[in-house]
């Protein structure tokens, strides 16, 4: 006689919010470090994969499609919310406003601009590595 499946157990809020902060915070992290180093530092997409896959982990996600999903969606957004406040942090102090104004007034075709300008060949072959990490460690 084998013993019974455990039961599905559905994502908490907790673990939401863990997800979230994680994000945020390693967002956050890459925003500093590139306004400190004039750089994009694509390559911090990659540690975002890793910390992303590490926060479902923690929140008790169980591994499946759910999970790489949420996984390579999450750090997806980790890298638009920090290109998209490195780019509007940048253009908010030539312009005199605080950073925050200036990610609220940044529209998308031009950030979209500025953020193909920015972005060299191996920013973006990091950002794709990073994608391809978080499928790969959240599945």
């Amino acid at each position: 006689m084998t013993p019974p499946a455990p039961p599905a157990r559905r994502v908490s809020w907790f673990s939401w919010l863990l997800l979230l902060l994680g994000a945020c915070g390693f967002a956050a992290v890459w925003v500093l470090l590139s306004l400190y180093t004039g750089r994009q530092n694509g390559w911090m997409a990659v540690l975002g994969a890793l910390d992303i896959a590490l926060m479902l982990r923690l929140g008790g996600w169980r591994p499946g499609p759910k999970r790489l999903l949420a996984g390579v969606i999450a750090t997806a957004a980790i890298v638009v919310a920090a290109n998209w406040f490195i780019t509007a942090t940048q253009l908010g102090a030539m312009l005199g406003m605080p950073p925050w104004d200036s990610a609220m007034r940044l529209g998308i075709h031009h950030a979209w601009i500025l953020v193909q300008l920015a972005n060299g060949v191996a920013d973006l072959a990091f950002i794709v590595a990073g994608l391809v990490v978080a499928g790969w460690l959240s599945r």
